[in-house]
């Protein structure tokens, strides 16, 4: 289950973003300069700190520290790309402030989904005692389906605007605090309780340790890992996905299984399972030990030798607290890092805790964080008091290692958003990977809170998607041809085969039938969009393929708008819910079309919400940087011939949004 040896070997500083590090130039070339000097590799960047961004291109709030004009990670990007250094993005998944007086921006997360929030708004994680923040800090349950879109959203909005070379999720699980030991006590946001509910058929408030309520919840942080994982990776197919993870106290070896951990049962954080499923590229290990004290040493060795023995098809890199160690601790600590596990497996690399407080006299406050790192890099670096062996332990400067699974694929992945028939959303539904031929299901995963799903690893070739949900005709939601490297978008099914007749049956002869459906591939998302706008603003984002039809049929179409503006889509509030309306030139602006409708205005009857407008927004909240898959009902015309529908997304009530020229074009044979 180790990790197939590569070249090269990760090292970075994490650089957190409460002291010197990003804040200005002057910082960025001495954090570049220090990560060369100590022969690393890579710099795993704080830039999503409390629901605020050290960067300008996200669609968050800027961080108030950061001078106006200036953007942080272009920055760091641009010094650290040029002297050869990789740059991974690093934010807080769940913390959203920690402060009395709220942000200034009123569209800070806080101000807009914080404790003052009322209802589904609020997404602010609650303890089973009623407890709404731990310390100081407000934090975003995972789950609730809108929080948890956003934790995505926000991390595939940086993807996409920047030219980073990883992702990195920290504090992607549930919080400390709890009351007691493996008594995992948070999660408790009304909408999220209401949310186990629907799902389970429970109607009970359940308890902390209930298993049912466990489960459910470490498969909400689960969740947000794989939509990161897949949506990232359709973005920057050679991004390397990571995230920061826990290892509170003695390893596996000593607690009887990872599942006793606290990481797993206490924390919810099932980071083995998903080094196991692939959707992460490599886990980071916070391991954070006082070397000095013989517990801690033993412990720091047992969760080193279980992460280097389970990396399974992905890798793993170790994670030490330089600001608890002496440096000749740290020294040690490296050394064991990077040593073979007594199975033979290596992790990837080592990084270090952190770029500001290299050692525990500069977190004593006893010595400057400069004279720190000069020692610290010394002692890596060249031969020194620190350490008694040869060569050095970083002595040398090796590339990254290539993730060979991105660079030279063989699997595929496929994602996709579960709607009904009548084009609501299916949340917290099973949903099934079939192969076409003979119908055996290979895997079943579950949609999130928005309807969102994903399969990772996929051997290439055709599959079908289905569902035992009664709400979907047929229960086939889709196909999806899967190719290396890829991440397909579930289309609209083709039609099932017809069954074999029985040995008993008398079939009737029927003739050769002359029109047979056929639908074409998914339009992929453009590279880039807009993001950031001030107000009401969409962009294009993809669309399933166009449908050849017989006269009469119909066909499910999808069109993906990514929310460009500083303000969110809120479902049921004129003023401020997103809907797909008609357009110029076919049939014309607020026109009623003979592809779809209400069955007023001429219109047929195809289950749109009027004549006018095709589609509203399928999720109750849309924010910033979150993408809508608008979802509608077509039927082919009687008479051959090419149609299309002009459709633009409007704000009901407030201002009709950018057009872009979308349209939908039905073949009917």
């Amino acid at each position: 289950m180790g990790a197939a040896s590569t070249a090269g070997q990760f090292r970075a500083f994490w650089a957190d973003a409460f002291g010197e590090g990003v804040n200005d130039q002057g910082q960025i070339d001495a954090l570049v300069g220090a990560t060369k000097a100590a022969h690393a590799n890579a710099i795993v960047a704080q830039v999503v700190r409390r629901g605020d961004c050290f960067c300008v291109r996200a669609g968050l709030p800027v961080n108030e520290s950061i001078a106006a004009g200036f953007d942080p990670l272009q920055a760091l990007i641009d010094t650290a790309h040029g002297q050869g250094i990789e740059v991974h993005a690093w934010m807080t998944a769940n913390a959203i402030w920690n402060s009395t007086t709220p942000p200034r921006d009123p569209n800070h997360v806080f101000n807009l989904h914080g404790p003052a929030a009322s209802g589904r708004a609020n997404w602010v994680m609650t303890r089973s005692d009623g407890l709404s923040k731990l310390n100081d800090d407000w934090m975003l349950d995972p789950g609730h389906p809108d929080a948890a879109a956003w934790v995505a959203n926000v991390a595939t909005s940086i993807v996409r605007a920047y030219e980073i070379d990883g992702i990195n999720l920290d504090r992607i699980r549930y919080p400390d605090g709890n009351l007691g030991s493996l008594v995992p006590s948070w999660g408790y946001n009304p909408t999220a309780v209401a949310r186990f509910r629907a799902e389970t058929g429970r109607t009970d408030t359940p308890s902390n340790t209930d298993p049912q309520w466990t489960q459910w919840r470490r498969d909400q942080v689960t969740g947000i890992v794989r939509r990161v994982y897949l949506e990232s990776t359709a973005l920057r197919p050679r991004i390397r996905v990571s995230a920061d993870l826990i290892t509170y106290g003695y390893g596996p070896q000593s607690t009887g299984s990872f599942e006793n951990t606290r990481a797993y049962a206490e924390q919810l954080q099932d980071w083995r399972g998903w080094l196991r499923e692939g959707i992460l590229d490599t886990a980071i290990l916070m391991n954070y030990k006082r070397d000095a004290l013989a517990n801690q040493h033993q412990m720091y060795d047992e969760w080193n030798e279980f992460a280097k023995d389970n990396q399974y098809r992905r890798s793993v890199a170790i994670g030490s607290a330089l600001y608890l160690n002496d440096i000749a601790s740290s020294v040690s600590q490296v050394r064991r890092a990077l040593a073979p596990s007594a199975a033979g497996n290596t992790a990837i690399g080592w990084v270090g805790y952190s770029y500001r407080t290299p050692d525990a006299m500069t977190d004593a406050g006893t010595r400057s964080g400069a004279t720190g790192r000069a020692e610290l890099i010394k002692a890596l670096t060249q031969p020194s008091q620190y350490d008694g062996v040869t060569p050095p332990i970083l002595a040398d400067a090796p590339a990254v290692p290539a993730m060979t699974w991105k660079t030279q694929p063989i699997f595929g992945h496929l994602r996709g958003t579960a709607v009904a028939t009548d084009s609501t959303i299916l949340a917290g539904t099973a949903i099934h990977l079939v192969e076409p031929t003979s119908g055996v299901v290979l895997r079943t995963t579950t949609s999130d809170g928005t309807g969102w799903f994903g399969f990772v690893d996929l051997a290439i070739g055709t599959y079908r998607v289905t569902t035992d949900s009664s709400r979907v005709s047929g229960g086939v939601l889709g196909q999806a041809t899967i190719v290396p490297g890829r991440v397909s978008l579930l289309g609209a099914a083709t039609p099932s085969p017809t069954p074999t007749p029985t040995p008993s049956a008398t079939p009737k002869p029927t003739p050769p039938s002359t029109c047979q459906r056929t639908d074409g591939p998914g339009i992929a998302a453009p590279a880039n969009v807009a993001s950031g706008l001030a107000g009401f603003h969409a962009s294009w984002y993809g669309q399933s393929g166009y449908s050849s039809l017989c006269p009469g049929q119909t066909a499910t179409a999808v069109v993906a708008f990514y929310n460009s503006g500083t303000r969110g889509w809120l479902s049921d509030a004129m003023g401020q819910v997103a809907y797909l309306g008609t357009w110029n030139p076919e049939p014309g602006q607020d026109r009623a079309s003979m592809l779809g409708g209400d069955g007023a205005a001429g219109s047929p009857n195809t289950g749109w919400p009027r004549y006018n407008r095709v589609a509203v927004q399928p999720a109750a909240w849309v924010g910033p940087n979150q993408v809508a898959w608008f979802q509608f009902t077509i039927v082919a015309p009687t008479a051959p011939g090419t149609y299309r529908l002009a459709i633009r997304p409007l704000v009901e009530g407030a201002q009709w949004m950018e057009d872009f020229g979308v349209f939908w074009i039905v073949t009917v044979r």
